[in-house]
């Protein structure tokens, strides 16, 4: 069977957001697809069989869905480490009692210090105070986060993001380029050149639509459906091996410099694969990962 320890739950399409680069071309428009609750239920219960390690809920916006704190706790109950990748626009009472639970952590997206530009980013002109302000609440009240900042333009005022984000208390901090997927395509298509490398290993992603794929970048390369396979089917099937196989294939004539690598530096020592803040596999507390003794990995993916 083939192997997975790390799982995204795209949960929703929703968000109140339009970012310019989405990668899941997310808005105010989206909806929480075909999925219901009990759909999310057992694909978090059939991922625990499997011995997933860590899930990450994201979207869209995760917290716009209604069950976002009956999965999450279900997700805890059946002993995985949870992430919630949220734009941290508006974040209720509720909702950081929730955060706040032992095993759960949190990452959003940031990107500049200047609020017009973030504004610019995100199409809302609240967005940037909203979500500085609930970052510093994340670190007054301890709950682990990282960010990451996306530089989108030679204008764009990235460092002083960073160095922002340092000043109001945030230890884990990174910085990618664009990842041309989604909105964020400026010619072509959708292509392997934007992964980074770590889609034809041990995770796996899930749309509101039941749709299985390599990770929520690879939305091209479907290998299965959730609604109408048990996700341990998906897991050892043979369409999931095979794009894996190829993806495999792709990176590897990457690394061997037949093809532009994403990053200069694919395996960082200190945590695991790095690949920016678009696709930047980060190290959690359980599990085994590629590059590391410890940590597995947790890509951003806005």
């Amino acid at each position: 069977m083939a192997d997975v320890s790390f799982v995204w739950l795209e949960i929703t399409g929703k968000c109140q957001l339009q970012c310019v680069h989405c990668y899941a071309e997310s808005g105010p428009g989206g909806t929480h697809g075909v999925m219901e609750t009990v759909d999310w239920i057992r694909v978090i219960e059939e991922a625990a069989d499997l011995g997933v390690g860590m899930v990450q809920f994201i979207g869209g916006e995760p917290t716009l869905h209604p069950a976002l704190p009956q999965l999450l706790e279900h997700a805890l109950a059946q002993g995985l480490e949870v992430e919630v990748f949220s734009n941290l626009v508006h974040v209720t009472p509720a909702l950081w009692e929730l955060f706040s639970l032992p095993g759960v952590r949190l990452a959003c997206s940031y990107y500049s210090d200047d609020a017009g530009q973030h504004a610019a980013v995100t199409g809302r002109p609240a967005s940037h105070a909203r979500t500085r302000a609930n970052i510093a609440e994340a670190v007054r009240r301890e709950v682990p986060l990282r960010v990451g900042v996306i530089d989108l333009s030679a204008e764009q005022r990235s460092d002083q993001a960073m160095l922002e984000l340092t000043e109001l208390g945030v230890v884990d901090v990174g910085m990618d380029r664009l990842r041309e997927v989604g909105r964020g395509i400026a010619s072509g298509g959708a292509s392997t050149d934007q992964l980074c490398g770590q889609c034809a290993s041990n995770v796996l992603a899930v749309s509101p639509s039941g749709e299985v794929w390599p990770c929520v970048f690879s939305r091209w390369l479907p290998v299965g459906n959730v609604q109408t396979s048990p996700l341990a089917e998906i897991v050892s099937g043979m369409a999931l091996r095979e794009v894996r196989a190829e993806l495999g294939e792709q990176f590897a004539r990457r690394t061997a410099g037949m093809a532009p690598p994403c990053v200069p530096n694919m395996c960082d020592p200190q945590c695991g694969p790095s690949c920016g803040p678009a696709c930047r596999p980060q190290c959690w507390p359980t599990g085994s990962g590629p590059c590391t003794p410890k940590g597995g990995c947790v890509p951003n993916y806005r």
